[in-house]
Formats: structure tokens, C-alpha cells, sequence
């Protein structure tokens, strides 16, 4: 009886051996991951006092598609100012050396803007638009290379979907009255696909007026951050102030492919100072001409 007694006893000495061991491992384990978690903390680097960081509005990303070999450029990131239309505006998306160049391009062969006839598909000359442009050709230089790869990359869309640059130029009182960009026609709409999406660089500050204003916008227009620098034409609708380098992206078609009839925009006259500025039509298909 006493050998059977010693027999019974030997299963329970190696059950408690071995969840000793299981519990020594787990204590062992979890320093481990402590000490693992206290590196990556201490690795967090810490910001300096004398270096604040950037403060951004809810609204606003950083656009990392940036080109490094371009150092004369700020800071730049894309803000979001509506979804009705869709539109977002790209601080400093051209440095001050290319909206000069482009300018210096464009000057001597600035004539009278024209407007497209809806019935005839044609250019003619119109009272709601008092503007000066000249278009500028596709790939022409290194530096029209440069921002068209760069609108591709921003839009999501091919070069060969754009149309050529159009350089525009604004004196006290000129305007372009509220119009959309798409077509209405079929001549032109055959011809080169449907215009599906705008970028407008703005190559020149503005002293007073001169805003890319959309009247059908929907949301709260006032929301901008700069609603208070507003002409009065620019407080009748969702309202962007002209700023050398900035570029305003806005879609034409809906994600549908519908036209989106509250990308209706235009531009106020300019009170003081000049507006150039340069425009940047994206088709649905390959533009043929």
C-alpha cells in the first residue's frame, strides 16, 4: 500500500514544475515587450521649443507628390473647399520662377479672350469675358513639361488628356462673368471629349478683387479662411483669392459622368492691381487637335 501511495504523488511534483515554468516565461516575456515599448518611446523625437510645429486646418493635407529639384518653392499642401462642386485649392503648386517664365512666355502674344459659341462649336468675342490670353503649346519647354507632369500627377489623369496651357491676363475692371467649362455643343465635344476637370494657377497676387467665385457652390461659403479679404462679388458664392503659386483644382462632371451644373464659376473684376493667371482643361478622352 505505502509503494502505491509514493506512485500518486510523483504526477502532482511535475504538474506544478511545469506551470512554475509557463509562469516564468510569461514574466519574462512581458519585460521583454516593456523594455521593447520603452526604446520606441524614447526614440519619439521631441520638438523644440524654438521650432513650433505647423498648424493645419481639419481641411487640409499635406501633398507629398512634391518636387525637390524645385527649391525656390514654400511650403505646400492641398486644402479641400467643397464637395459641390468638388474642388480643392494646391498652396504653391508653382514656384515663383515658373509663373514668371510662363508669364514671359505668354506676353507677346496676348490678344482679346474669346468665348465658345454653344450652337457653332466656334471662338467669338464676348462682353462676359473682358480677359487677354494667348494659349501656350503642349511640352513647348522643360518647365510646361515639368507642371503638366505635375497636374497629371495631381489630377490623377494623363498629360495627354489636357489641353494646352492658356495663359490669361486681367487689368483693373475685367472680368469673366459666371459660365461653365464643360460643353454644350457637339462640335467641340466630338472633336476633343468633354472638358471633365479645370486647374487654375494663379501666376500673380491681387491687390483687391479678381476671385474665382462659384455662385451654385453648396455648403457654408463663408467658411473659408479668407472670407474676410473678399470683394463683395467674391462674398456671392464659395470664393477663392488669387495667390501666386496656388492652384485651384474643381470638377466639371460628377463621378457619374454627369454634368455638374454647381461648378458654374467665374471671375471678378480685378479693383486693384493686375491678375494673371493660367488655365489648365482636362478631357474625358485624348485631346485630338
Amino acid at each position: 500500500m505505502a509503494s502505491k501511495g509514493r506512485i500518486y504523488h510523483r504526477p502532482s511534483l511535475r504538474k506544478s514544475s511545469s506551470s512554475t515554468l509557463i509562469f516564468s516565461l510569461l514574466i519574462t516575456c512581458s519585460i521583454l515587450i516593456l523594455i521593447l515599448l520603452a526604446f520606441v518611446i524614447l526614440s519619439i523625437p521631441i520638438a523644440s521649443s524654438s521650432d513650433p510645429p505647423v498648424v493645419r486646418e481639419v481641411n487640409s493635407i499635406i501633398h507629398h507628390t512634391v518636387d525637390e529639384s524645385r527649391k525656390d518653392r514654400a511650403d505646400q499642401w492641398v486644402e479641400q473647399i467643397s464637395w459641390e462642386p468638388r474642388a480643392v485649392v494646391y498652396h504653391n503648386f508653382l514656384s515663383q520662377v515658373e509663373c514668371e517664365h510662363l508669364i514671359g512666355l505668354a506676353k507677346p502674344h496676348m490678344e482679346k479672350s474669346t468665348v465658345v459659341d454653344n450652337e457653332t462649336g466656334k471662338s467669338k468675342d464676348s462682353r462676359v469675358r473682358t480677359s487677354s490670353g494667348t494659349f501656350l503649346v503642349r511640352g513647348f519647354d522643360e518647365t510646361i513639361r515639368s507642371i503638366e507632369k505635375r497636374i497629371a500627377d495631381f489630377t490623377f489623369l494623363p498629360v495627354e488628356n489636357g489641353e494646352g496651357l492658356q495663359v490669361l491676363h486681367y487689368e483693373v475692371g475685367q472680368k469673366y462673368e459666371p459660365h461653365y467649362d464643360y460643353f454644350l455643343d457637339q462640335f467641340n465635344t466630338k472633336n476633343g471629349g468633354q472638358r471633365m476637370a479645370t486647374v487654375l494657377m494663379y501666376l500673380s497676387d491681387v491687390d483687391e478683387g479678381g476671385e474665382t467665385v462659384f455662385p451654385s457652390a453648396k455648403g457654408n461659403i463663408s467658411a473659408v479662411p479668407w472670407w474676410n479679404e473678399l470683394s463683395e462679388c467674391g462674398k456671392d458664392g464659395l470664393s477663392v483669392k488669387p495667390k501666386m503659386g496656388d492652384a485651384l483644382l474643381f470638377w466639371s462632371m460628377k463621378p457619374d459622368a454627369s454634368l455638374d451644373s454647381s461648378s458654374l464659376h467665374g471671375g471678378c473684376p480685378v479693383i486693384s492691381g493686375n491678375k494673371w493667371s493660367s488655365t489648365k482643361w482636362i478631357h474625358v478622352d485624348e485631346y485630338k487637335v
